[in-house]
């Protein structure tokens, strides 16, 4: 056998912390390597030893295989565990591993190349007779060619993809080669393979699968399912086990495809087998994911089996410790993946400096996160802030409690969603499990529009107050550089005037009659208000005899953030002495042209047009890459490139004008 002693985690953000968890409890020292941009990250702070490797480029730190690999020696670790995404598909990663005697936590190279390319694996399953869709895969001429035949709609994808990235529905013959050229072009630069396929797509489809566990004496078992279904661009976003979808017969059925798939496969590691399934419960081989999921502790959590435990036990050379009459489902467990986006914006990306961080404290969850209180949300990597689990003796009872958690699960400084989730969460479509994997994107903006609908129906006067009540007590005043007038001439005024960021503008009389208590003053209104605590953001206070608890901070642009009843609300007071306006804002695309700046921070992958060109309303000028996405940055209006202000390549900012844009007349 082989003893680990050190394990170098070659990843970073919450799987890089959740995986040193384990170590520790093993008793296994740990190493992190790290970016210089993400100097300040947790998983640098969690490990014994931190090495940086490079400063932001994800090929020279993340991908760089040889770097990770002598990183491993000079550390003098025994394996390293390479998590989710970045290089944990690569057989390449795994063979320098092996050639530099260093334990990889995962399957071998062989395995890894059989199951990781979705053809190859597609093909695989096919052999050993586990059901699959029809599907082909060649140049693009062949794939427009063989679409009509397999029949539309049709599913293209990477080879080499995963997590949802490089996946597009295709409706018509018109849209198959611009798709696969978009496709390709993502394929390339997130996988390195721009090969593509295209299968048949299943209309009302479920997405579930099977965890399996097996060891490198043929001995393989599965943890029963995951339902996945809940997905935004193919990308999960709320995951469950059990499936509340499958009969105990279908359940059966699919973990012993999944164990076949294992065994044939002479597999060895943890691997999640994902088959699509139809509404008459018929289930098809999807892909195989050869490393840890993004998902694996809903499993965790309903099994009481540590996931990365057993990897590392496998690797180390052990037969399973577990057979698979030992393995139950005990209780419901449910997982949000919490992003930083914006779901009423298209989902954007929303990098940045997070104003105020708390965790919920809510029982009967878990967090597995990578941020603290004051860490930034970089554009560089993948929006995830972390993963909220839940579990419950039930269903419903893991809902609720999720519920209870999202609401408590204070973000302040950037967009969260947050709110989308609790919506979907309390949808009728989610609690009588009416959904499919396009249930997000087809209902999208019902969802949004429900949201809002709540939010709006929260008195307002609540977070108003609550700002008002915390911005009087100075307790703002290190936050925020610039003071109020109030705080920089000493003395109160009777009438007070604040700004919501949604434009309106409200004036609230405030007369003070006593230490901590008010009366305040509503165009709807007055309410005695009384202040009862004031402690690290959080604020406890009574309206009218009604007790209420509001978390407040403010940016250092001086704009509040008042979280009230599971709401985020945005609050600025005019009588702040602000001396800049966000040049994005000022610089924004309107129907006069001019200068278009970038929506978020990001990267330039593509320019579309050249100084001169004459465009249309609609055209694609540039692509921004921020957070693993691509966005199109369109003409608002029919025009003339006047200035191309930006280079391929090219980290911008919001600030940054990318194009200037000459309104054409007429």
């Amino acid at each position: 056998m082989k003893q680990i002693t050190k394990i170098l985690i070659a990843n970073r953000g919450e799987i890089a912390v959740r995986i040193m968890r384990t170590a520790k409890k093993m008793g296994i020292k740990t190493v992190a390597v790290y970016s210089e941009i993400d100097h300040d990250s947790l998983h640098v702070s969690h490990a014994d030893e931190a090495f940086c490797i490079g400063h932001s480029e994800l090929s020279e730190t993340y991908l760089n295989i040889q770097k990770i690999v002598e990183t491993a020696i000079r550390a003098k670790a025994d394996a390293i565990h390479p998590g989710y995404g970045f290089l944990a598909e690569n057989p390449l990663f795994v063979q320098a591993c092996q050639d530099a005697g260093i334990i990889f936590i995962g399957p071998g190279a062989k395995a890894m190349r059989l199951m990781g390319n979705k053809i190859e694996a597609r093909n695989f399953a096919k052999k050993i007779k586990v059901p699959i869709t029809e599907g082909v895969t060649g140049t693009a001429k062949e794939l427009v060619s063989a679409a009509p035949k397999i029949g539309f709609p049709v599913l293209l994808k990477a080879a080499a993809g995963g997590g949802g990235k490089g996946m597009r529905i295709v409706h018509e013959p018109s849209e198959l080669e611009e798709a696969i050229e978009s496709t390709s072009r993502q394929a390339k630069a997130y996988f390195g393979d721009e090969t593509v396929y295209i299968e048949k797509f299943i209309e009302e489809p479920r997405h579930i699968e099977v965890q399996i566990l097996a060891d490198e004496q043929g001995n393989v078992i599965h943890l029963f399912e995951r339902e996945c279904s809940i997905q935004r661009r193919y990308q999960k976003i709320i995951e469950e086990s059990p499936s509340p979808t499958l009969s105990p017969e279908v359940r059966q059925k699919m973990g012993e495809a999944a164990v076949r798939i294992g065994k044939e496969a002479a597999y060895s590691s943890a691997g999640t087998i994902e088959f699509l399934v139809d509404k008459d419960l018929n289930f098809y081989f999807l892909e195989m994911n050869t490393r840890i999921q993004v998902e694996h502790p809903v499993t965790e959590m309903v099994t009481g089996i540590d996931i990365v435990e057993e990897q590392i036990i496998i690797a180390s050379g052990h037969s399973l410790r577990i057979k698979q009459e030992d393995v139950r489902q005990k209780g419901h467990a449910i997982e949000c993946r919490i992003y930083a986006e914006d779901p009423s914006n298209s989902f954007l990306p929303s990098p940045g400096k997070m104003s105020l961080y708390k965790e919920p404290g809510t029982p009967g969850i878990r967090l597995d996160t990578g941020v603290v209180a004051g860490t930034g949300i970089k554009s560089a990597f993948d929006p995830m802030i972390g993963k909220l689990v839940a579990c419950g003796d039930d269903r419903e009872e893991a809902s609720r409690i999720m519920v209870s958690a999202l609401q408590d699960y204070i973000i302040h400084g950037i967009k969260t969603n947050i709110s989308f989730l609790t919506s979907l969460l309390q949808s009728k479509a989610f609690v009588t499990n009416s959904i499919t994997t396009r249930f997000c994107d087809e209902h999208l903006q019902g969802l949004i529009t429900l949201m809002e609908e709540k939010k709006q129906a929260f008195p307002l006067h609540v977070p108003i107050a609550g700002y008002l009540l915390s911005s009087l007590t100075n307790s703002l005043a290190p936050v925020c550089e610039k003071l109020s007038v109030w705080q920089q001439i000493g003395y109160w005024r009777e009438l007070m005037k604040i700004r919501l960021t949604a434009g309106s503008e409200i004036t609230v009389r405030i007369n003070r009659v006593g230490k901590d208590s008010f009366e305040l003053g509503f165009p709807g209104g007055s309410y005695s208000c009384r202040i009862e605590s004031w402690k690290n953001n959080r604020l406890a206070f009574s309206l009218n005899g009604h007790d209420h608890v509001v978390y407040v901070s403010e940016d250092s642009n001086n704009l509040g953030f008042v979280s009230a009843g599971g709401f985020l609300f945005s609050i600025q007071r005019a009588d702040l002495l602000t001396e800049t306006v966000s040049a994005a804002l000022l610089d924004s695309s309107s129907e006069a042209g001019g200068h278009i700046t970038s929506p978020m921070p990001g990267k330039v992958t593509r320019i579309n047009v050249l100084e001169g060109e004459e465009v249309k309303k609609g055209k694609v000028l540039l692509i921004i890459e921020a957070m693993k996405m691509e966005n199109m940055i369109t003409a608002p209006v029919d025009g003339t490139v006047k200035i191309i202000n930006v280079k391929l390549g090219q980290m911008v900012e919001t600030s940054t004008a990318l194009v200037e844009l000459e309104k054409m007349e007429g």
